[in-house]
């Protein structure tokens, strides 16, 4: 005797057996392989190349738990507007577990893809969508020549994504589209030559994005307008406690205004005027540990932002600045290494990159143990304007073009302990003083170790 479960299940797969994708990359396999999802749900298939016209849509309320799963031979071609696949889910609560309804945990948990590539045949394809799901997870999938990759909308929880490669498609990589979503995983993964960004959260409501142990370059158009290799945009929504860490950002300089890290922290929140004087939040809450960042215009730039910290990280070839930091408050910088190594030459020519440490209307921060060295080309290696309460200290300024250090209408702060000289010899060497005061008021300035006085 058989259960009545295995009569269905098998009742549902002789159905489908009916509609076998053909995978010879000719045959129009759409209707088949959405099919297999409304009947099956778990759909693996065999090696081939998989030709869409249209969306697969898994309404995970119509299919139950659902996968799809290649061992790596298997390829969709997208050759329709829209995601290939979209997975769309009914979850509406927070990560907590008392906030889920019972049928997310019976039918809809843990979506995935594994072992597939997903390649674009239509300007407007992209790969996959997510709406409304938990714990989405995508492993080992390669998604090249659409436009956005992965593409996060709505609402979601709990996303992961590891050991994935995301290449050369025209929009971004990993896309937080004004998405409320909380709990995300980006790891072990490529995510390389996009033209609109590499991973880019714009408004919504984000909060812990970690992204580790990537990388992720070249996600600049060299004719499209800026973005950036990881672009997080609070305008118009929130984004917060973020993890970027032991990835390499880089490449390319040749696009305008790239950037490796661009955070741009003013949200909104309609309470924050009655209950802080203020319109316009400055989110932030981001680490930023132990990266390699190069060749851009900007490796890090900050924009009213709060509470970010930069520690341990490796920074050259930023082609009009290393680190830029506005108007924002709560910042930390320590133990990197600002520098320019002679072994990276940009077509031969060591004076196309300036590099550099820009401070701007900043309050509430420290710049301390960096050694900053090889700024060219700038008015000042270290650059501050318009601060209050810094703490400058013990950091190494070297062999730099113009200034050491600068400080104009800086007040209320520390600036001790610093290492400011230029030993290169002959006309190279710098004639401007090693510190330079212009303004300001309520100072420490002391203990410092000046080349030029």
């Amino acid at each position: 005797m058989f259960s009545k479960s295995f009569l269905l299940l098998l009742a549902a797969a002789t159905m489908a057996m009916g509609q076998q994708p053909v995978g010879d990359g000719k045959t129009d396999d759409t209707a088949a392989i959405q099919h297999l999802f409304d009947t099956v749900g778990s759909v693996k298939l065999p090696k081939g190349t998989y030709l869409l016209t249209q969306t697969v849509k898994i309404d995970l309320t119509k299919t139950g738990f659902a996968a799809l799963t290649g061992d790596g031979t298997v390829r969709l071609i997208m050759a329709g507007d829209g995601p290939a696949l979209h997975f769309v889910g009914t979850h509406e609560g927070s990560a907590a577990p008392d906030s889920f309804k019972p049928d997310v945990w019976e039918s809809q948990r843990t979506p995935m893809v594994e072992g597939i590539e997903i390649v674009g045949a239509d300007a407007e394809a992209d790969g996959i969508e997510a709406t409304g799901t938990m714990q989405i997870t995508l492993s080992r999938v390669v998604i090249r020549e659409c436009r956005h990759a992965v593409h996060l909308s709505t609402r979601n929880r709990n996303v992961l994504i590891s050991a994935c490669h995301f290449y050369h498609n025209t929009g971004i990589g990993v896309f937080y589209d004004n998405v409320n979503l909380h709990q995300s995983n980006i790891v072990g993964s490529h995510i390389s030559y996009n033209g609109g960004g590499g991973v880019v959260s714009v408004g919504g409501n984000v909060r812990n994005l970690h992204i580790g142990t990537c990388d992720i370059e070249g996600n600049h158009a060299k004719d499209g307008p800026p973005s950036a290799n990881v672009m997080l945009d609070s305008r118009g929504g929130s984004i917060g406690e973020v993890a970027i860490t032991g990835c390499t950002l880089q490449h390319t300089h040749k696009s305008p205004d790239s950037a490796n890290i661009r955070i741009i922290g003013s949200g909104t929140d309609p309470s924050l005027l009655r209950r802080a004087g203020r319109e316009h939040t400055r989110e932030g809450n981001v680490t930023i540990t132990a990266n390699v960042f190069s060749d851009v215009q900007v490796n890090v730039e900050i924009q009213h932002s709060r509470g970010v910290t930069i520690t341990g990280n490796t920074f050259w070839e930023g082609f009009q600045h290393d680190l830029v930091v506005t108007d924002s408050d709560n910042i930390v910088v320590t133990g990197n290494n600002f520098d320019r190594n002679p072994r990276y030459l940009v077509n031969g020519n060591d004076n196309a990159e300036k590099n550099g440490v820009v401070f701007q209307r900043c309050t509430d921060s420290i710049l301390s143990n960096n050694v900053i060295s090889g700024v060219w080309k700038q008015r000042a290696a270290v650059d501050i304007e318009s601060c209050n309460r810094l703490q400058v200290s013990h950091n190494s300024i070297l062999d730099s073009d113009g200034t050491g250090l600068r400080l104009e209408q800086v007040t209320n702060s520390m600036i001790t302990g610093n290492l400011i000289r230029d030993d290169r010899e002959g006309e190279q060497r710098s004639k401007e003083p090693s510190l330079s005061i212009v303004g300001g008021k309520d100072n420490v300035i002391e203990q410092n170790a000046l080349g030029n006085k």
